[in-house]
């Protein structure tokens, strides 16, 4: 809810939800996943999302602000999960069947972190990241790094002889690096707004195929956040 570029972005409204709620409905749709956790921090401003998560029927985990890694972490534990599927919370329209993809591929494949985010293809705003509690735990121990625990997986990323790791690439109809679909401004929020209430009525979960299409027809949208500078460290 303290973002310095869109506070209290996780509660704006989009068609009848706020942007977290967006999110939520669609992770409760992956198949893969057997729960779902808020990991959220203990700042007082940060219990309207509490509230909202677990209205949703989701469990939540409030720990650090600052220390990201030892949040998510600490979620995973209270949840008894074994592997984490790590989804940011700025990203409300990302695609269920890219996230099913995603948990899928770490499954079938003996690599310590999958992802589609190390080299970016698809856009931002689909990002997944599948990694075992006991890699993440390893990660942490051996790194006291700040920035590393501000980005949970950028010790994994940055250590790739110390964690194997498998990059998906996304398909030719879908690749599209430069689309910004993360909420990170305001110019984010108006173009996200817009795509949600285009779908909404008639297909409340459309894929990114779906958005990549309408935003090829009327390129206008696009140069809505154009500008917007994108941050990747998580």
């Amino acid at each position: 809810m303290t973002s310095s570029r869109l506070p209290g972005k996780p509660l704006l409204p989009a068609a009848d939800l706020p942007m977290l709620g967006h999110l939520i409905r669609r992770l409760q749709t992956v198949s893969s996943l057997q729960g779902i956790v808020l990991a959220t921090t203990i700042n007082c401003s940060d219990d309207p999302l509490a509230t909202l998560a677990e209205k949703m029927g989701v469990e939540v985990y409030r720990g650090s602000e600052d220390d990201v890694l030892a949040r998510v972490i600490g979620a995973a534990e209270q949840s008894k999960a074994d592997t984490i599927v790590e989804i940011t919370g700025d990203c409300p329209i990302i695609d269920p069947d890219i996230i099913e993809q995603i948990v899928q591929i770490y499954i079938h494949n003996d690599a310590d972190y999958v992802s589609n985010a190390n080299e970016r293809s698809y856009p931002d705003g689909m990002d997944v990241q599948v990694f075992s509690l006991a890699t993440l735990k390893r990660s942490a121990a051996l790194t006291s790094d700040p920035l590393d625990h501000e980005h949970v997986t950028l010790h994994i990323k940055n250590n790739p002889k110390l964690f194997s790791q498998i990059n998906v690439i996304a398909p030719p109809e879908i690749c599209w690096p430069e689309l910004g679909l993360t909420l990170d401004e305001e110019d984010d929020y108006i173009l996200i707004k817009a795509i949600i209430e285009h779908f909404y009525s008639e297909n409340p979960l459309f894929s990114c195929l779906d958005v990549v299409r309408y935003l090829r027809r009327f390129p206008e949208l696009v140069s809505i956040n154009d500008a917007v500078i994108r941050k990747h460290n998580e």
